[in-house]
């Protein structure tokens, strides 16, 4: 059971940090060879070929609370970095559930959501299938840039052509009549992401609202061409301590660091 009492830290302290984002990467990175600190980063593996990061990680769930649970007892880690996407609910669910458990400190890495502006056409909704529910009233020519493991809701929508996007390629595709698969990763840019609905005559975007630079350039576009987004929440985070960028994360932990010792 991991403490925070100067009598009984460890030095180094361990963190272990739950990955996925751009920001887990650049915080990786930022706190490999900090000899204050251990860091494993962890990968759910929701990506085949994930970038890299520095220093220490690890791929694979830990099988859920239970094994969380058990994971933090036996690595004596101190603090646990939530830094997943801001959809990835049941890993941030279960670091939630396993640190209360065991005392563990945790601090969420949550960028900031998108927020509508002017000349955007935003039809938001709650989940992924109320935004296939909408599609299947509205939707023509559709980009479906939510990744790839949610989008079998769609393929119900028989009268529409999809655009489907994804880093790697969905198992699902199967069930669509009619699509196109384009396996990118992110950053994309505004001039592109323009070229790219003008090209394939898109009538209506499904995005989830991640927040970041990396994808923002498809709302960008959406906007200059006046298109209608369906902006999928995001789910309600468990309560905690959080911090909106990389930089607040190692603020956060040089003044943890400074109260310990």
């Amino acid at each position: 059971m991991a403490i925070w009492s100067a009598g009984r830290m460890p030095n180094p302290i361990k963190v272990l940090l739950l990955g996925g984002t751009s920001e887990a990467r650049m915080l990786a990175a930022h706190l490999d060879g900090d000899e204050r600190f251990t860091v494993e980063t962890s990968l759910a593996g929701a990506t085949e070929n994930p970038l890299p990061v520095e220093g220490e990680s690890r791929r694979g769930g830990f099988g859920g609370t239970v094994g969380l649970v058990d994971y933090l007892r036996a690595v004596c880690v101190d603090i646990v970095i939530d830094g997943t996407h801001s959809f990835a609910a049941t890993i941030s669910r279960n670091a939630a559930e396993a640190c209360d458990q065991t005392w563990t400190e945790r601090l969420v890495v949550q960028r900031p959501a998108w927020e509508k502006t002017e000349g955007d056409h935003w039809l938001e909704v709650s989940n992924v299938p109320e935004a296939a529910e909408v599609v299947a009233k509205h939707g023509c020519r559709v980009f479906l840039t939510i990744g790839r493991q949610d989008i079998a809701a769609f393929s119900l929508c028989r009268d529409a052509w999809f655009l489907i996007r994804s880093i790697d390629r969905p198992k699902q595709t199967a069930e669509f009549e009619n699509y196109q698969l384009l396996q990118a990763r992110g950053p994309f840019d505004f001039a592109s992401e323009k070229a790219l609905l003008e090209t394939n005559r898109i009538d209506l975007i499904v995005s989830k609202n991640s927040g970041g630079t990396e994808t923002y350039a498809k709302i960008e576009a959406a906007r200059a061409l006046a298109l209608p987004v369906v902006m999928i929440r995001r789910p309600a985070p468990p309560a905690g301590t959080a911090v909106p960028s990389v930089d607040a994360a190692l603020a956060w932990l040089d003044r943890r660091y400074a109260e310990v010792f």
